[in-house]
């Protein structure tokens, strides 16, 4: 694993889990947040968005977490990442995590309330056209993602050549 995307919706724990996946492969994790709205939460615009993605992508190990709904370009990212996790959690466990977290602008919530309806099916087929060599984990529930983020460290067993 060494270029990782985390997709799902809001609440789902994307940027928990690719800063605990960074840690467990040593890798530098992205929080596209931060690159995509501006301190006036404005978008910035798609074919702008793809060329900061195509820039932060060229590096050769990293984890990306942000799921942008309706307003992201995945190619970019899904293009160079050899894993895609995506966090399909439960409807009341995400709306509880966002109402926690921050108040959000009702387009945010319409995207969580409608994700797995609308957005989700954007993502798979994303995932088909530009991520094919990737491999591709849905994670569901809190204790598959802790599965997965304990398999993911180095290898433990004995040395190939021992």
């Amino acid at each position: 694993m060494q270029r990782v995307v985390v997709l799902g919706r809001g609440g789902a724990g994307k940027t928990t889990a690719a800063r605990r996946l960074g840690k467990v492969i040593d890798a530098p994790v992205l929080e596209l947040d931060r690159y995509f709205w501006s301190d006036d939460l404005t978008a910035t615009p798609p074919a702008r968005w793809a060329s900061v993605q195509a820039e932060l992508a060229a590096g050769e190990r990293w984890v990306m977490d942000g799921d942008l709904g309706p307003y992201d370009v995945l190619a970019p990212r899904l293009c160079r990442a050899d894993t895609v996790v995506v966090l399909d959690l439960g409807l009341p466990r995400c709306a509880c995590r966002a109402l926690r977290r921050s108040r959000e602008r009702v387009d945010f919530w319409w995207w969580l309330l409608t994700w797995r309806r609308r957005s989700r099916p954007v993502v798979a087929a994303a995932i088909r056209s530009y991520g094919r060599g990737a491999d591709v984990h849905v994670i569901t529930s809190p204790r598959q993602l802790t599965a997965f983020l304990r398999d993911a460290g180095p290898d433990t067993g004995p040395d190939v050549g021992a």
